[in-house]
Order: structure tokens, then C-alpha cells, then sequence
């Protein structure tokens, strides 16, 4: 019996390959929060369902196309893969579980900088977090890290490359942040915006609209773009007059939510400015990368995430709403659920709690949901 990985598994999902999930959570989990793929199929039959055999399921596991069982967090599936084999099955397990899957960070080179730096993102498959680094002779700065540090720090080395800049777009509210424990590992400066950083209890670099920070010796400079809406201090970034990092304001096929810090009234008609005017005076030409994607269908062929601004001001619902006070319906009424703990991670950003690792991994499970569509 083969145990499959979460590495493995993104692959199938990026090169779009026929497989079949057999999903052993109970019904709400799945329902919630699945391995997603354009070409996946699932069947979902909880574990304690199956504890008498898996006779009465065979015909719905197809014989002729790769097999995952997966649960949250490995054991499940394991017994449930060694019943489907001794039935004479070849099935495969999901190592470590949704778990597992939930940290799983992939990181794809999304283009070239001036004079030979590179624009790589880190794609969460399972999370729809999306994080950056940009790299030029031989310095790095990171742009909404997650906490799982030790791929950076990995990719880092690997690349022969120091970090020298972690920044966050904003207070994150969905995942937690590995910026400042980057930055703690490294020596490298921590960024956050300040009307975003009241209560916070560590010292920081106050990142504000207008902010040149030059990576390398190349002149490849990141400048800040105040656009608050998704949070009061939300700030986007023009990487080498190429790049637009959009933290959560803007989305491929979507816009960001403006009602995490409990301030959605007061902070719609910053988010409309943010889109409509200060994005419309960017050239059409720059390429957004978000910090999330909502859904499976936003990945390119190569597995990450970006689109022309031009391209978006076109087909992104979100971006061709006349009415303003349509708008503000779309963005304050009908939501989605609020992230998983939210609050606590909001907290835990702020430097006011600090739960051990299990707790934080329990803390970010289920998808991103930061985007209104």
C-alpha cells in the first residue's frame, strides 16, 4: 500500500489528471473542505460507515483510474486503504491527511525581473493562500508568508539567497502569518502597515503608501500602494513596474471582504476607491498577483495564479458594479462563513496569544475565505 503526497497530489491537480477520492470524513467536513481538482471525482462515506468492510462500496470505487483515501489526519484512511486492498484494490493513501494537505506550500516561478531577478509564488493548494518571493543578486524579500517558515528559510538556501525583507500586506486574518518569525530567524526587516498594527506587541517597520525598498544591487524596487477595504491598513505592491501584489483587495475571480475586522459598513467606500480608482490609475499592462484564490478554476496551466489588471477591469464581476449602493450589497449582505477562528488568528498576528503549533494548525483548517463573488 502506497502512501501518496500532498506534493504529489498538487501535481495531479496542476497537470489537471483524471483521479478518484474516496473521502472517509464525516459529511460536514467534506462538504466544507475538499482536495479539489478540475478532473477529480470524489466519493465521500464516512470511516465509521466502512468499520464492518468496504464490500458494500467496491462497485463505487473505479478500478480503472488512481485511488486516494483520504481523512484528516492519516490513521482513518490507512485502515480504510488496507480493507479496499485485501478486497484486491490498488488504492493509495494521503500521507499526514487534510492536515497535511492544509500546509502544503508549492512554489512556482511566475516570471524574470530586470537584470536577471525572478518573481517566484508559493502556492497553498489547500488553503488558496498565496505567498511571494522576489529575488535579485542574491536577496530576497517575502510578501505574506505563511507560518510554515521552514519552506522559505529551505527555498532561501536552496536559491543561495538572503533574506533582507518580509513584509505583510495586511493584518491576515485567515492564516498565520510566518513574517515575523522570519524575519526573528534571519535578521531581515518585518513590514506591516501601521493603521493595521495598533495592537500589536512587537516592534515592526512601519510600511506606508510610497515606500521604496530596493532587493539586490538590480534596482528592482517594491513600492507600497496604500489601498485599504479588505482591513483599515490593506497594501498593495508594484514589484519592478510589472507586478501588481494585491494582498487581499483584488482576486481573480473575485474582490476582498471588507467585514473581518467587524467594519464592513465603514470600510465599503474604501474598498470601492481602492478598486475603482486607485487600481484604475495602474496600467493595464501589470500583472496581479493576489494572496488568495477562491477557486480551482483560477490556476494557470502552470499552476499559479495571476491575470492582467487590464484583463480583470474586464471580466471580474467584482471590478463592473456602476451602482454603488449595489456594491455595497454585494460586499456587506449574502457573505461566506468567517474564516475558522478568525478572531484567535487575528490575535495570534497581533503577537497577543501564541498557541503551540497543533493548536495553530487546528486554527487555520477549512478553506480561504476572504473573497465576495
Amino acid at each position: 500500500m502506497k502512501a501518496m503526497t500532498s506534493k504529489e497530489v498538487t501535481k495531479k491537480v496542476f497537470n489537471k489528471e483524471p483521479f478518484f477520492i474516496l473521502d472517509v470524513r464525516n459529511e460536514t467536513d467534506f462538504n466544507d473542505w475538499k482536495i479539489e481538482g478540475e478532473n477529480f471525482e470524489y466519493l465521500n462515506v464516512p470511516y465509521f460507515d466502512l468499520l464492518d468492510g468496504v464490500e458494500e462500496i467496491l462497485d463505487q470505487v473505479p478500478t480503472d483510474k488512481e485511488v486516494l483515501v483520504v481523512c484528516a489526519k492519516e490513521g482513518s484512511s490507512v485502515m480504510v486503504a488496507e480493507m479496499l486492498e485485501e478486497a484486491g484494490r490498488e488504492v493509495s493513501y494521503l500521507q499526514g491527511g487534510m492536515k497535511a494537505w492544509s500546509e502544503h506550500l508549492e512554489p512556482v516561478k511566475v516570471g524574470d525581473l530586470k537584470d536577471g531577478g525572478a518573481m517566484y509564488q508559493f502556492v497553498r493548494i489547500g488553503k488558496g493562500c498565496l505567498s511571494y518571493a522576489v529575488v535579485s543578486n542574491g536577496e530576497a524579500a517575502l510578501i505574506d508568508a505563511t507560518r510554515m517558515t521552514d519552506v522559505y528559510l529551505d527555498f532561501a538556501k536552496d536559491l543561495g539567497v538572503e533574506i533582507k525583507h518580509v513584509f505583510d500586506t495586511h493584518l491576515h486574518a485567515d492564516h498565520i502569518s510566518g513574517g515575523r518569525k522570519i524575519a526573528e530567524a534571519t535578521g531581515a526587516t518585518y513590514w506591516l502597515p501601521p493603521k493595521d498594527a495598533d495592537e500589536v506587541t512587537f516592534n515592526y517597520q512601519s510600511l506606508e503608501d510610497g515606500n521604496n525598498v530596493k532587493i539586490g544591487e538590480t534596482n528592482i524596487d517594491i513600492n507600497a500602494l496604500y489601498t485599504p477595504g479588505h482591513t483599515i491598513g490593506s497594501t498593495s505592491f508594484v514589484v519592478d513596474e510589472k507586478y501588481l501584489l494585491s494582498g487581499d483587495i483584488l482576486f481573480i475571480d473575485s474582490i476582498g471582504r471588507p467585514d473581518l475586522a467587524g467594519k464592513a459598513e465603514d470600510w465599503v467606500a474604501d474598498l470601492r476607491n481602492s478598486l475603482y480608482t486607485r487600481y484604475k490609475q495602474l496600467s493595464d499592462e501589470l500583472v496581479v498577483l493576489p494572496a488568495h484564490f477562491m477557486i480551482i478554476e483560477e490556476l494557470n496551466e502552470d499552476g499559479s495564479v495571476s491575470e492582467k489588471l487590464g484583463t480583470l477591469f474586464a471580466k471580474n464581476h467584482g471590478l463592473n458594479i456602476e451602482d454603488e449602493a449595489e456594491f455595497r450589497r454585494l460586499v456587506t449582505e449574502n457573505l461566506p462563513p468567517q474564516p475558522n477562528a478568525y478572531q484567535e488568528i487575528r490575535e495570534t498576528n497581533m503577537g497577543k496569544i501564541s498557541p503551540d503549533d497543533e493548536k495553530q494548525r487546528e486554527m487555520e483548517i477549512g478553506p480561504n475565505r476572504c473573497a465576495v463573488r
